[in-house]
């Protein structure tokens, strides 16, 4: 798959293209706001896909994170997606990091057992990836 894949749970497809069929209704007029909302969902659903990513230990968007901060042993789970996307299914009950945040920019490649380190308000940080699974 490309980078240009946004891998979505079924539910949050299915409230996209809802939002699509509401907006494109017959007969119905759009502003401007929601005439760029049509092209930026038909542009979105191009790239969707609601299916489960392989379970290969690659940190990549759609996977779900369980990471180890080094300092302080801590663990984080999250997921590696849009949160925009995500959001739109109530199921999904973690948090969601983007893949261009600086933790996301880290660790987007890495495998299992990779270390990674990032810059924080409060400095860097280097974290251990214990597992990453399929969100979807």
């Amino acid at each position: 798959m490309t980078a240009d894949v946004v891998w979505m749970t079924p539910a949050a497809l299915a409230r996209l293209q809802e939002e699509l069929e509401t907006l494109t209704a017959p007969g119905r007029e759009l502003d401007d706001a929601q005439k760029a909302r049509v092209v930026e969902l038909r542009e979105l659903l191009k790239k969707a896909r609601a299916e489960s990513k392989p379970d290969d230990g690659l940190v990549e968007p759609g996977m779900r994170i369980t990471a180890r901060f080094e300092d302080d042993g801590t663990t984080i789970d999250f997921v590696l997606g849009s949160r925009s996307v995500l959001g739109l299914d109530e199921s999904m009950d973690v948090d969601v990091y983007s893949p261009e945040s600086p933790l996301g920019a880290a660790i987007n490649g890495l495998y299992v057992g990779d270390k990674a380190t990032f810059e924080t308000p409060k400095g860097e940080r280097t974290l251990t990836i214990l597992a990453a699974k399929p969100a979807i």
